[in-house]
């Protein structure tokens, strides 16, 4: 296997585990504001998300191992550069950027409600 395939391979699954991480930090905040189970790890949870959001933000909205990545493959596909569905890899910000949203709305709800 030449270097450059098992470079695009080790980045794809570094992304793709970073991506599960993240993931879950998504659901996770989800389901603490939908079942007011907030807790330590709520909260490091959002912290993660805000980070993620600062990077991409950084990049120009691009993920930079998705930079990284391009120097090994010249593909146009979406998942080129991560192990997940094309059309996940498409939609991607805009599934968690949603989902991040509502579940920071309700885990806001739940502890602004609590203290009034």
């Amino acid at each position: 296997m030449e270097t450059t395939h098992k470079s695009l391979i080790a980045i794809k699954l570094l992304h793709t585990l970073i991506w599960a991480v993240m993931a879950g930090a998504t659901l996770y905040v989800l389901y603490s504001g939908c079942f007011n189970q907030i807790t330590r790890y709520t909260w490091i949870a959002i912290l993660l998300i805000l980070f993620e959001g600062l990077v991409l933000l950084l990049f120009r909205w691009t993920c930079p191992l998705t930079l990284v990545a391009r120097r090994y493959s010249d593909s146009q596909k979406d998942n080129f550069d991560i192990y997940l569905p094309n059309w996940l890899a498409r939609y991607n910000k805009q599934i968690f950027t949603s989902i991040d949203l509502l579940g920071l709305v309700l885990v806001l709800v739940r502890v602004l409600g609590a203290r009034g």
